[in-house]
């Protein structure tokens, strides 16, 4: 056996392991492009939601109060958006309306919000909720 042959790696001796230094970060990194837009979106779903239930909470609310007897339709939509303004934000309660309207064939109102919930509430485009309120007017 010549020299070259027991010099080779191949001929029975291991060869030196790598070295690992910096690999974690790698792995950290690789793994954070995954989950890092992974959670955003979550939270983004998770802001509209919140948004959507709170608006449609408050239109709610102004149906019922413009549909009480002694109230008209400018209470409700002052109602919904003071409900609104308390809960989320007042920019939210810019557009809101509320009507008259059949509720099952009866005589009833309709308030309707529409608002646009930007990306992760910090601006840039954003998503349209258009969320409705019914209630059913009192009669004396």
């Amino acid at each position: 056996m010549d020299s070259a042959e027991r010099a080779s790696p191949a001929r029975g001796r291991p060869r030196p392991a790598r070295d690992q230094r910096g690999s974690a970060v790698v792995d950290f990194v690789l793994v954070l492009a995954v989950l890092l837009p992974l959670f955003v979106g979550i939270v983004q779903v998770a802001l509209v939601l919140h948004v959507r239930n709170t608006l449609t909470s408050a239109a709610s609310e102004g149906a019922r109060h413009a549909a009480a007897y002694d109230r008209d339709l400018a209470d409700g939509a002052a109602r919904t958006r003071e409900e609104i303004s308390r809960a989320v934000a007042a920019s939210y309660a810019e557009d809101v309306r509320a009507e008259a309207h059949s509720v099952n064939g009866q005589p009833g109102v309709r308030v309707t919000v529409v608002a646009t919930v930007p990306a992760l509430g910090l601006g840039g485009p954003g998503i349209e909720l258009r969320v409705h309120g019914h209630a059913v007017e009192e009669t004396p």
